[in-house]
């Protein structure tokens, strides 16, 4: 990793303000620092898609991070949206989605066999235009887990952990989504299956679904979404429990804020850091991981240790 020292030391500088380059570029990260792949590796190759999974773990990432929907047969879908966005998916036929029609293409009103006949890849993404495209669908959590399992045993990688965002948000109750009762009931039960325990981070921006998980005795840690300007402490009154990390998106976040999070013994890991400048100074502020579209940026700034 020496010759990345130079290129360390020129971003944190710009990012932190050095006085000159003989200071420390960054801190270590400790050992426990924890890399997510947001959506597999969106800056790479198609979100949430087997492939890009996959693809994320050639990265020194700890996490992989994605969402979930649900079918109308009941099949926990790995997709950000509850529909098929007309960014980024083709219909059955091959034809784009478009905006006008995507919002008819619902996921909770379709069987799996049906949301596996559309085509979510071979397009790319307009806002990462370095995006390899290849044709791929939208996976079955289960599927998903069970092929990154057998690849990490094959090729001898330590396992990855799973941040699984229930998507979810009232208004979509019963035509979106299934109420928070019985979708954190489907999460627990199919995750029950797989043996990651341990390994997994429940995690939302509904309120309603983290109170689920809470009253349902999850297992697995829990983590609170944010995108609220509130407080810290107006934020946590929105909960009757303490969840075990604070994920808000990065921009709220200074050094204060994040003692503040850590003083109410909660981790702190915020969303989508996808330049070197913004890694560096949210390192020197303090957080606990980073959930990043561009896990390749991590080899440039990570200085390994001995």
């Amino acid at each position: 990793m020496k010759h990345f020292i130079a290129v360390i030391i020129i971003l944190s500088c710009v990012s932190l303000g050095c006085k000159n380059q003989n200071e420390k570029p960054m801190a270590k990260t400790p050992e426990s620092f924890d890399w997510q792949g947001h959506r597999g590796c969106r800056g790479i190759l198609p979100e949430n898609s087997i492939p890009g999974f996959l693809k994320a773990l050639e990265f020194p990432i700890k996490t992989l991070e994605l969402d979930i929907v649900m079918s109308g047969d009941t099949q926990l879908v790995i997709s950000h949206e509850p529909w098929f966005s007309y960014h980024i998916c083709n219909l059955p036929d091959g034809t784009p989605v478009t905006k006008e029609n995507e919002m008819k293409l619902q996921i909770y009103h379709m069987t799996y066999d049906q949301v596996n006949q559309f085509d979510c890849g071979s397009r790319g993404n307009p806002r990462f235009p370095d995006q390899l495209g290849i044709s791929t669908h939208k996976p079955r959590l289960l599927d998903m887990i069970g092929t990154v399992e057998t690849y990490c045993e094959d090729r001898g990688r330590t396992k990855p952990n799973y941040n699984i965002e229930i998507k979810s948000m009232p208004q979509g109750y019963d035509t979106l989504f299934p109420r928070p009762e019985f979708f954190v009931e489907r999460v627990l039960a199919d995750l029950n299956k797989v043996n990651i325990a341990g390994r997994v981070t429940i995690q939302s921006f509904d309120t309603n679904v983290l109170e689920e998980l809470h009253r349902q005795k999850s297992p697995h840690k829990t983590a609170y979404l944010v995108e609220s300007q509130d407080s810290l402490s107006g934020n946590l009154e929105k909960l009757s429990f303490k969840p075990d990390i604070y994920s808000p998106y990065f921009k709220l976040l200074d050094k204060e804020i994040v003692q503040e999070i850590h003083g109410q013994d909660m981790l702190v890991i915020p969303w989508t850091v996808n330049t070197a400048e913004e890694m560096i100074s949210l390192i020197a502020m303090g957080v606990d991981g980073i959930i990043t579209d561009f896990p390749n940026l991590i080899d440039q700034l990570e200085q390994r240790r001995p």
